[in-house]
């Protein structure tokens, strides 16, 4: 069976789940020429969308049915196994040929098993989580890992092309999953010593604006340093990425861990931290939230800035 050729104007798109990320990316393969159906539990947020020219579907099904690319970033494992492999999932409508592009970050395994599952419909399927969060979505300059059938993976270039920046092909099935579990790693021990980091410069009595510009250039620069760190500082704990969805992942992670027989306590203190941040409040709040966890723990109030 032959890739269809993915053309903007003629390459009809469909995409689950239009949230903090979601709404961007579909926004970008919209303004490219691509048409598209969309769904969202929430119906009112995909507004946005359609006076870009979507058109809302009522079910994942109906998605799939209006749709040659049909691409999913949801929440959870549960939330993309209900709109792919549930009663009214993707896969219930996808004709052979079809390609689903799953952008969530989710378990390696269920990648595989969506994979087997489509691969026996005819269908094409492939994992291609994403980093970068709100911001490399709005600027459309994203890291997508992506794992899959390696042609499909290239015949979908146009649409990589639209949302990202770094595109990198990982390998089969469930490769670009564990591929984002590593990028998860890093970021959870990373994100602890940037807020230990900022209570320091805090409790010293720095200028913290003015130590972000002597260390963000040299060895301890980072993405979230440079990106989250001045969201503390002005007191902006708003979601980029939601701590509900990051305590996900690095369940995931550890998961995949124990299974490889891996000892990873870093992260296994990052997760709890985080856990911690999650009772105080805080499930729906950006990552960088985690800075009022550790500020409780020192009894330290951190300075409510806009």
């Amino acid at each position: 069976m032959s890739l269809m050729e993915i053309v903007p104007g003629k390459t009809r798109i469909g995409w689950i789940g239009t949230g903090v990320m979601g709404k961007s990316m579909c926004g970008h393969l919209l303004r490219a020429g691509f048409s598209a159906t969309v769904y969202n539990r929430s119906r009112e947020k995909t507004q946005p969308l359609v006076e870009l020219g979507a058109q809302v579907a009522a079910s994942p099904a109906e998605v799939a049915e209006n749709s040659d690319v049909i691409l999913t970033i949801v929440g959870f494992p549960h939330d993309l196994r209900e709109v792919t492999l549930g009663p009214t999932g993707t896969l219930t409508k996808a004709s052979a040929g079809k390609i689903l592009v799953d952008m969530t970050t989710s378990q390696p395994a269920l990648a595989v098993e969506i994979y087997e599952a489509a691969r026996k419909q005819g269908v094409y399927s492939v994992d291609a989580p994403v980093s970068g969060g709100d911001i490399g979505a709005r600027e459309a300059r994203l890291s997508i890992m992506i794992g899959g059938d390696k042609g499909v993976v290239e015949a979908l270039a146009p649409c990589w092309n639209v949302m990202g920046k770094t595109i990198v092909y990982q390998g089969p099935a469930g490769s670009g999953q564990h591929t984002k579990m590593v990028n998860q790693v890093l970021i959870a021990a990373g994100m602890v010593g940037i807020c230990e980091a900022l209570l320091y410069g805090y409790k010293a009595g720095l200028d913290l604006d003015t130590v972000l510009q002597s260390v963000s250039s040299g060895a301890a620069g980072s993405w979230s340093l440079s990106n989250l760190a001045p969201r503390c500082i002005k007191g902006d704990f708003a979601p980029g990425f939601f701590v509900e969805h990051f305590i996900k992942d690095m369940g995931i992670a550890l998961a995949e861990a124990e299974r490889m027989q891996l000892a990873l306590p870093g992260l296994a203190l990052a997760k709890q931290l985080y856990v911690a941040l999650a009772a105080q409040g805080h499930a729906r709040s950006g990552t960088q939230a985690l800075l009022l966890a550790l500020a409780c723990i020192s009894k330290v109030e951190w300075p409510k800035r806009t």
